[in-house]
């Protein structure tokens, strides 16, 4: 008889009931358990695990596995009930979870509790980081339905790091959302899970509804700044349904924009809306001009236009709505909103923290006046003919009286770029068995932390005393500082030169004369014991620690990503690169996130020079770029110069204690060679603790990570292959695939 209640029993667990799998993993991110821990505790793989909690195509738990799964659902479910927004389907007889009957509908009145770092919380010290469970258990305010309500039941992703809506009844349904079409039904799925039915028929109609009833959008960053414009991601349902192209035209591409005539924009003209100067493209900002302080304006993002570059958005362009308003929602709420690419949306990003003006003191009259808003670049660029020759790149109006096909020389052009450096291995190197990379966390972030930067015009001063205090370009002759005897800290070091590169040029090789370099360059020449005297300086003595504030947001967003992804940044170092091992895979939208705030660092620094594109530019001539305020080739020159400083630092103090030199540095990955395949094989580090200015394991910006491992055997396999002793293996150690992309970060 036993026998026979043992079978029942076990037919009634196999089919034990369970929520939907959006629901599943709710609960478990909810507890702060990883996929990992319910698989050793159900004793199945963790891709089991995964396929379970799959929105897409969820699999179904089987046999004993259901039974035990389904009681530690339940058990989760009374810890963590649903909140009435975010409740989905789930079969009555679950025990924990509201019925569908029960489930409320969301409305853009139901306003989200912020789950993510505020304006208001971008400090000067170090923010503490946000965890899984804290981002997905939090519960929401609700407010009655209002007539935009979508109907029961409607879907919520609501993971760890998933941003809610704002937290000002403005902007209360967040600043984005994501539009597409379910069941004939134009519907925005917007941060936090909610989604809102949209009864615009045509494009003005969707601009005029988001501006009216949608309340999307975000504050401001700083006290005289503006609030952010609200975001909408048109999917290519919604753009078939809206009368715009599913792709763009080979011409159209090319334009980065839908012709004058397309009926779309015949449609805004008669609506009395306009378009920025760079027209209908991927990032479509359609305005009417501002009456007072208000502002009537919204931008468009179109994921198949390729808005979302794939380099530093991955498979973003391709997510269900749902999962690409959490991915740009937690990227809006930690950054910014997004205002074009990563790269224009961190020069975006410098000038929402500094914004250049700000209302005066009342005058006589009461009245407030916009004046200059101090520590920021201003509203007005800096005219073209005023910027140092040796500051700018080729091509540049100041320049336009040189002879054809000049190229400048060291004497002539300020040159700080990244590493790019390589040699061969010595023979003791080649008896070692690894290559081991290490790369710099955010490196040009660290990089720009605390760098005192110009803010205005630069003044032209001949033979000046070198101040290392003053952001400035000089023209100096460093080719007597020899790397084989420099100052360590107080102390003289003797060091093999002939392995180290040289820290004032990007390809390591020794100056032979004066050459122009930016202020942390020349202060590091200081550093190492020897005499600094220049011919001429160009010299800002306006200046301010302008990207404080940009570096401090950027960090903050990244540091709480990563926390979302298991690592933390009090790891000890062996924990810390378990931590680093696969932990893209255990969210990827995530991951996808720290992609796209990494390119924002780079991206944002690489828009202070940028240079013409198209537009029938000719050499001599303005381009578009130098209009803007932020156009400014000297600040990126400094935080550059800053970071391979930085970076030659830590490899001067390593070598001296340790005699290890580095084998290929690559921007901000470095090779060294070892006996054993992990960072901590060839680390200094004693009793935990790494060697005091040298590297060290952790995922704070400056610190470093493991990049790759290869065998000594390959890096000389693939240098013989391509007949080149000095291959920058750095390039592709990641890997081990040797193409022409680069692979450090």
């Amino acid at each position: 008889m036993s026998e026979l209640f043992d079978a029942v029993d076990a037919l009634v667990a196999s089919r034990s009931p369970l929520p939907p799998a959006e629901e599943r993993k709710r609960l478990r991110v909810a507890h702060g358990l990883t996929l990992d821990e319910v698989a050793a505790a159900l004793k199945v793989r963790r891709a089991t695990v995964s396929g379970w909690e799959s929105v897409k195509k969820p699999t179904e738990p089987r046999g004993p596995e259901r039974e035990a799964y389904a009681r530690l659902l339940r058990q989760l479910a009374e810890l963590y009930p649903a909140s009435e927004e975010s409740a989905a389907p789930v079969p009555a007889t679950f025990t924990g979870a509201p019925t569908p009957a029960e489930a409320r509908t969301l409305s853009t009145g139901e306003a989200f509790e912020a789950a993510a770092m505020t304006a208001t919380e971008n400090t000067q010290t170090p923010a503490p980081v946000a965890t899984a469970p804290a981002a997905a258990s939090r519960p929401a305010r609700t407010t009655r339905p209002t007539s935009t309500s979508r109907r029961p039941g409607a879907k919520k992703a609501a993971t760890a790091g998933t941003p809610a809506g704002g937290t000002d009844p403005q902007f209360e349904n967040g600043p984005l959302a994501v539009v597409d079409i379910e069941d004939g039904k134009v519907l925005a799925y917007c941060t936090g899970g909610l989604v809102l039915d949209v009864p615009a028929k045509s494009i003005p109609a969707l601009v005029d509804w988001t501006l009216r009833e949608a309340k999307l959008g975000q504050p401001k960053l700083a006290g005289p700044g503006k609030d952010a414009d609200p975001l909408l991601v048109l999917t290519k349902a919604a753009l078939e349904r809206y009368g715009l192209p599913v792709t763009l035209t080979d011409e159209e591409r090319l334009a980065g924009r839908l012709p004058e005539g397309h009926k779309v924009i015949k449609q805004l003209v008669r609506a009395e809306w306009k378009l920025t100067k760079r027209g209908f493209g991927p990032w479509a900002r359609i305005y009417r001009p501002a009456t007072g302080s208000e502002r009537a304006c919204v931008q468009l993002c179109i994921p198949s236009w390729n808005a979302l570059d794939s380099r530093h958005w991955g498979e973003a362009g391709q997510l269900p709505p749902a999962e690409l308003a959490r991915v740009l929602g937690v990227y809006a709420s930690r950054v910014m909103t997004p205002r074009g690419s990563t790269a224009v949306t961190g020069l975006e990003l410098m000038t929402a923290l500094h914004p250049p003006t700000r209302a005066s003191e009342p005058d006589a009259d009461g009245k407030r006046h916009s004046e200059h808003n101090p520590g920021s670049l201003g509203k007005d660029a800096i005219h073209p003919m005023n910027w140092p020759p040796c500051e700018v790149p080729d091509g540049h109006p100041v320049l336009k009286d040189l002879p054809r096909f000049h190229v400048r020389g060291p004497g002539e052009k300020l040159f700080e770029e990244a590493y790019d450096w390589a040699r061969p291995m010595t023979d003791a190197e080649c008896t070692l068995r690894h290559l081991v990379g290490i790369d710099v966390n955010m490196a040009f972030a660290a990089g720009a932390n605390g760098l005192n930067v110009g803010l205005g015009e630069a003044t032209h001063v001949t033979n000046p005393v070198f101040d290392a205090k003053l952001p400035g370009s000089w023209l100096v002759d460093l080719s007597h500082v020899d790397l084989s005897r420099v100052k360590v800290g107080k102390e003289w070091v003797e060091l093999d030169g002939s392995l180290l590169p040289s820290p004032f040029t990007p390809k390591g090789e020794r100056q032979t004369g004066p050459a122009w370099y930016a202020t942390p360059t020349v202060a590091y020449a200081q550093e190492l014991g020897y005499e600094v005297r220049p011919i001429e300086a160009w010299v800002r003595y306006e200046n301010a620690r302008y990207l404080d504030g940009w570096y401090n947001r950027l960090r903050d967003a990244y540091l709480a990503t990563m926390a979302d992804l298991g690592v933390h940044a009090d790891l000890a170092p062996a924990d810390f690169l378990t931590a680093m091992d696969g932990y893209k895979a255990r969210d990827p939208e995530l991951a996808i996130v720290v992609s796209a705030i990494k390119a924002t660092v780079k991206g944002g620094l690489g828009k202070l020079r940028e240079r013409p594109r198209g537009e029938g530019w000719r050499p001599g001539e303005p381009w578009r770029a130098l209009s803007r305020p932020t156009w400014r080739p000297d600040i990126r020159a400094a935080v550059i110069s800053r970071t391979r400083i930085n970076l030659h630092r830590k490899i001067v103090k390593h070598a001296s204690f340790t005699g290890q030199y580095p084998v290929a540095i690559l921007s901000d990955c470095v090779v060294y060679a070892s006996n054993g395949p992990s960072p901590l094989d060839f680390l200094p580090y004693r009793e935990g603790k790494p060697l005091p200015g040298g590297f060290k394991l952790g995922i704070n910006p400056g610190l470093v990570k493991h990049e790759g491992t290869q065998s000594v055997l390959w890096g000389e396999e693939v240098r013989e292959r391509f007949n080149a002793p000095e291959l920058n293996l750095a390039r592709y150690i990641k890997d081990g695939t040797v193409t022409d992309a680069d692979n450090g970060e």
